[in-house]
């Protein structure tokens, strides 16, 4: 059963009445973001198909059969206007699996992989190594506090408590290690 407002509204909006488009426009502008919503997936585009639903709705109301609710109408309209912009910005996928055809046959995709880099892993092993070893030539001190702040992840506090020092000296013990640390992995480098 068609609503008594809607139609009312239609009927005045197809006289010009601008009032009747706000009211239309405002009573249903949410429910047409929250389709939109649904079907792209997508908060600000939503927002400019509820603008698209309403023109093209508003541009074809002469075509609006009132034997029918005017939101069942006007949500298809919406939907439509969804379903469009999906496949207006649909990708044309390349299946890296399946063979590519060419005028001179089937062509199999090689891609080369980039993910593995031995150099890479070699550098990075080497200042693994670097590293250790500069910790491990610090004094006995500096190597207890940088051991427990960085691989032991321990808060100040604790480190203070385990080394029965004020929380002051493992600051200053953390800097002096981290400044000796610095000069030693300059001279590697």
């Amino acid at each position: 059963m068609p609503s008594e407002g809607d139609q009312t509204l239609v009927k005045l909006a197809l006289t010009g009445d601008q009032k009747a488009y706000r009211s239309l426009f405002d009573m249903h502008r949410q429910a047409i973001y929250h389709i939109a919503v649904k079907i792209i997936h997508n908060q600000e585009e939503a927002n400019d198909l509820v603008q698209e639903t309403f023109i093209k709705a508003f541009g074809s109301l002469k075509t609006y059969d009132s034997h029918y609710r005017f939101s069942t109408w006007l949500y298809k309209i919406a939907a439509n206007c969804s379903i469009d912009y999906l496949r207006k910005k649909r990708i044309d996928s390349l299946s890296l699996d399946k063979p590519i055809e060419t005028p001179d046959g089937d062509v199999q995709m090689e891609l080369p992989d980039y993910s593995y880099n031995p150099e890479q892993e070699l550098r990075s092993k080497e200042q693994h190594f670097g590293i250790e070893d500069a910790i491990q030539s610090l004094p006995l001190k500096y190597k207890e506090v940088i051991t427990l702040r960085h691989k032991e992840d321990k808060p100040y506090e604790e480190i203070a408590k385990q080394l029965r020092v004020p929380v002051g000296t493992v600051k200053a013990r953390i800097f002096r290690a981290r400044e000796l640390l610095k000069k030693k992995l300059k001279s590697i480098r």
